[in-house]
């Protein structure tokens, strides 16, 4: 459409108040895209819902989003005023950054609170401090989990390279192992090798030309040799008879 500006329009009202109202907030919608030039493509309402609520609780404002999306670079989400996008600071900067993923924006009919002004750059800073920290919340829990099950003898991934596990526990309830001949070989190898004074590079690189198998068929590189050596060495698998 050439250099016209795409609109996508939302409204959003929780009571019935006039100043508020859907027709008001609409009006202003239009009258912003005519004085910028814009085509109001469509325009979404979420009519009776706090602007405190989370987005997935705003189907209007989320299909406005998506048609943003489909509009691609230089599409604008209009709304009357910022707090008409959401009164909770958070939900607004997210919605923000949904727009500017696609190279989308989103502005505000009467000038105010939406842009790359101090506050828009705020909000977007304390987006970005709120996912850091979900990330490290989240981080902790697993860590804590996985310690938690490793407390419990659970086995944490596959079994080291030269055993597999069997469907037999011991009296602790650890599973019991038992040997691979063909992977004992490479692990018999590799300790031989090392044995010798080869470096972990020097063995990865007399695997590849034995052309000797690893757990998962594929190539042999210093750091796999490393972790079969480590293993080797600081386990001592409970081997099934």
């Amino acid at each position: 459409m050439g250099n016209v500006i795409c609109a996508v329009g939302y409204v959003r009202a929780s009571t019935d108040d006039q100043p508020n109202s859907p027709a008001v907030q609409t009006g202003a919608l239009i009258a912003w895209a005519a004085r910028c030039g814009a085509q109001l493509v469509e325009t979404f309402s979420d009519v009776g819902i706090s602007g405190a609520a989370p987005l997935d609780e705003r189907p209007g404002l989320l299909a406005a989003l998506e048609v943003v999306a489909g509009l691609g670079k230089g599409a604008v989400l209009i709304v009357a005023r910022r707090d008409r996008l959401a009164r909770d600071v958070i939900v607004a900067a997210m919605v923000e950054r949904l727009a500017a993923r696609t190279g989308g924006k989103v502005e505000s009919a009467d000038g105010t609170g939406i842009g790359d002004g101090p506050e828009a750059q705020l909000m977007r800073h304390i987006v970005d401090a709120v996912a850091q920290y979900e990330r490290a919340v989240i981080g902790l829990r697993i860590r804590a989990a996985l310690a938690h099950l490793r407390s419990r003898g659970v086995r944490m991934g596959g079994a080291a390279l030269g055993w597999r596990y069997t469907d037999h526990t011991d009296e602790s309830g650890h599973c019991l192992v038992e040997p691979v001949e063909g992977e004992r070989a490479s692990v018999e190898r590799i300790m031989a090798l090392r044995s010798n004074g080869l470096s972990v590079r020097a063995i990865a690189a007399a695997l590849r030309e034995e052309r000797l198998p690893t757990k998962s068929g594929g190539r042999w590189h210093h750091t796999t040799v490393q972790r079969v050596i480590k293993r080797a060495i600081d386990s001592r698998p409970i081997q099934h008879s």
